[in-house]
C-alpha cells in the first residue's frame, strides 16, 4: 500500500560511524519534538551535546553483545521500521507486542571500503563489514510509504529543508528518492565487500559486481546526442577521477578518457627523471625524459607537432613556470601533474579555458587493478596490464646484442608502446619517441606510418635527416613476418624489441641478422584495443 499524506515524523533512529553533522542534525529533530533513539557512540555523542536519547538496548530488552555484532537485530527495531501503517493486521501486532514505529532512519555504514584501502588485515576487515546497518537501511528503504531512510550525511539539510516546508512531515516522493539512494549504498557496500572477498581468496566471481558514486553529470558523451557522467569507484588508485582542477572549463568525456591515458603513460617513468606524455584521442603522439620539465616537454612536442595541438599533457613531475610558459605556446585542452608551483599556477591563469588537474601521486604502473568494457549483453573485465620490465629481463636473440645506449632506447620505447594502440609500433632515440604508429590493422603499416612521422618532423624542424635513422624500435606484439621489421630497418632502426612468440620467429630473427639489428625478446605482450 502507499501513502500520499505527508508522514509526521515523530521518532528517529540514528546509528551512525560517520558522525558529520550528526549534533547539528539531533538538535534539529530534537527541536521539533521528534524523539531520538539510538546506539553506542552516536548515543554517547548525542548527550554529550546536550540531547535525551533512548538506547536501542533499552528499546529492545537486551544489550548489545558479541562485541557490537548484535545490537538492532530485533523485532522492536525492525517491526517499528517494517510495519506498515495502514494495515489493520501490523497495527493490531504492533500494539500486541508493543511495537513503536519509526519514522525515520539515519544510518550509515561501517567504514569498510576505507578499511580496505588502508591495507587492514582479514580479520579487521572482516570485522568491518556492517549487517545491522545494511539490514536496517534496507527495512526502512523498503517501507519507504511510511519510513524516511537517509545514509548519507550530504542529504541531512535536504531532510531538514523537507520537514521544514511540510510541518514536521516527508512526502512520498522525498521518501522514494531517499530509498533508491540507500539501494544505491548498499548495493555498493555489498559490491565492495564481495569484490575484497574475490580478491582475498583468489577465487574468481561467479557474479561480478560495479559499484561507485556519480561524482558529475558530463555535458555529453564522446559525440553530443550520447549522455554520460563520471562515477567515481573506491579502488584507492590515484588519478583523473580524483584529481583537484585548479582552472578551467569542464572536463568533457573525451578530456577525462584522454587525460587518464596521459597520466597511466607518465606514471611509468622514474619520477626521479623529468618526463612528459603529450596523448591526442587516447594515444601518445610524443612522449619524452630531459634534464628538466621544460626539456622534456619540448622533446615530446617535437616528436608531432600538429598532433599534440589541442592534446592532453602530463608530466611525471610537479609542473614549474618554465614548463608553464612552453606549453601555453599552443593550445592545449588540459595538464595534469603530481603537483604545480605558483608560478606555473600564475602562467596559466591567464588561459581560462586550459584545464589544469593536480593529483597527489602518481598510479602505480605495477599495481593490480581491474579493466571493464561493456558488450552488447554483458561486460569483458580482465585485470589491468601491470606488466614491467627491467633491463635484465629482455632475451638478446641476434648475434649482435644491443648497446648500453640503445637498450635504454628499447625500454624506454616498450614502456611507451604499452600505451599506444594495436598495431603500435614507437621509434624512440635519446629518451624521446621520434615516431608512433597506432591502431592499424597491419604492423607494417604502423611501422611505415611511424616512419613517416619521423620524416614529417625531420622537415618540419629543418633537420638534415629522419630522427628514425639511428633509432630503436618497440612493436606490442610479435612480428609475424619479417616485412615489418625490414621497414624498420628501412626507416634507419638499429635495434628492436618485442615479446617473440610468433610460428616464424626464426625467418624474422635471420632477417634482423641480415640487416645488421640487434633485438631483444621480452616474452611479454602488450596489446591495448
Amino acid at each position: 500500500m502507499t501513502q500520499a499524506a505527508p508522514v509526521p515524523l515523530r521518532r528517529a533512529l540514528l546509528s551512525v560511524s560517520d558522525k558529520t553533522g550528526l549534533t547539528d542534525l539531533g538538535h534539529a529533530l530534537a527541536a521539533r519534538g521528534v524523539a531520538l533513539v539510538s546506539t553506542g557512540g552516536t548515543a554517547a555523542a548525542l548527550r554529550e551535546a546536550g540531547l535525551a536519547v533512548q538506547d536501542v538496548a533499552d528499546l529492545t530488552g537486551f544489550p548489545e553483545m558479541m562485541d557490537g555484532r548484535v545490537k538492532t537485530l530485533h523485532p522492536m527495531v525492525h517491526g517499528g521500521l517494517l510495519a506498515l501503517r495502514d494495515d489493520p493486521g501490523h497495527a493490531a501486532a504492533m500494539a500486541a507486542h508493543g511495537i513503536a514505529p519509526i519514522d525515520l532512519l539515519v544510518v550509515n555504514l561501517y567504514p569498510f571500503e576505507a578499511t580496505v584501502a588502508r591495507g587492514a588485515d582479514a580479520a579487521e576487515t572482516i570485522e568491518n563489514i556492517d549487517i545491522g546497518g545494511p539490514a536496517m537501511l534496507r527495512a526502512a528503504a523498503k517501507n519507504h510509504a511510511h519510513v524516511a531512510a537517509v545514509t548519507d550525511p550530504e542529504d541531512y539539510a535536504a531532510l531538514l529543508d523537507e520537514l521544514a516546508a511540510h510541518g514536521g512531515a516527508t512526502t512520498l516522493p522525498f521518501r522514494t528518492r531517499l530509498a533508491q539512494l540507500t539501494f544505491e549504498r548498499t548495493a555498493a557496500y555489498d559490491a565492495a565487500v564481495a569484490a575484497w572477498m574475490a580478491r582475498h581468496t583468489g577465487t574468481p566471481p561467479r557474479r561480478q559486481s560495479i559499484a561507485g558514486r556519480v561524482a558529475q553529470t558530463l555535458r555529453y558523451g564522446e559525440n553530443p546526442h550520447q549522455r554520460a557522467h563520471l562515477v567515481i569507484c573506491d579502488t584507492a588508485r590515484p588519478g583523473v577521477a580524483t584529481a583537484r582542477q585548479w582552472q578551467g572549463k569542464a572536463l568533457s568525456y573525451n578530456n577525462l578518457n584522454d587525460t587518464d591515458a596521459a597520466l597511466e603513460l607518465v606514471a611509468e617513468f622514474d619520477p626521479a627523471t623529468p618526463a612528459c606524455a603529450i596523448i591526442k584521442h587516447a594515444n601518445p603522439c610524443g612522449v619524452a625524459t630531459g634534464a628538466t620539465l621544460a626539456e622534456a616537454y619540448g622533446r615530446a612536442f617535437d616528436c608531432d607537432r600538429t598532433s599534440a595541438f589541442g592534446g592532453i599533457i602530463a608530466l611525471n613531475q610537479p609542473l614549474d613556470g618554465p614548463t608553464a610558459e612552453r606549453i601555453v605556446d599552443i593550445f592545449t585542452e588540459v595538464v595534469i601533474a603530481p603537483g604545480a608551483d605558483d608560478a606555473a599556477r600564475a602562467v596559466f591563469a591567464a588561459r581560462k579555458n586550459l584545464r589544469l588537474l593536480t593529483v597527489d601521486s602518481l598510479p602505480d604502473p605495477a599495481a593490480p587493478g581491474q579493466m571493464i568494457r561493456q558488450v552488447a549483453g554483458g561486460l569483458l573485465v580482465q585485470d589491468r596490464d601491470n606488466g614491467v620490465i627491467g633491463a635484465a629481463d629482455p632475451k638478446v636473440v641476434t648475434q649482435r646484442a644491443p648497446s648500453d645506449a640503445e637498450l635504454a632506447d628499447l625500454l624506454f620505447a616498450w614502456k611507451v608502446a604499452k600505451h599506444v594502440k594495436s598495431n603500435a609500433i614507437v621509434y624512440a632515440q635519446g629518451g624521446a619517441t621520434v615516431g608512433i604508429g597506432a591502431g592499424q590493422m597491419s604492423r607494417v603499416d604502423s611501422t611505415r606510418i611511424a616512419a613517416r612521422k619521423a620524416q614529417d618532423m625531420a622537415a618540419a624542424l629543418g633537420l638534415p635527416d629522419s630522427p628514425a635513422r639511428g633509432a630503436v624500435v618497440a612493436s606490442d606484439a610479435f612480428f609475424p613476418f619479417p616485412d615489418g621489421l625490414l621497414a624498420a630497418a628501412e626507416a634507419g632502426a638499429t635495434a628492436v624489441i618485442q615479446p617473440g612468440g610468433s610460428l616464424r620467429d626464426a625467418e624474422v630473427i635471420a632477417a634482423a641478422d641480415a640487416a645488421g639489428l640487434a633485438m631483444v625478446f621480452t616474452g611479454l605482450r602488450h596489446f591495448r584495443h
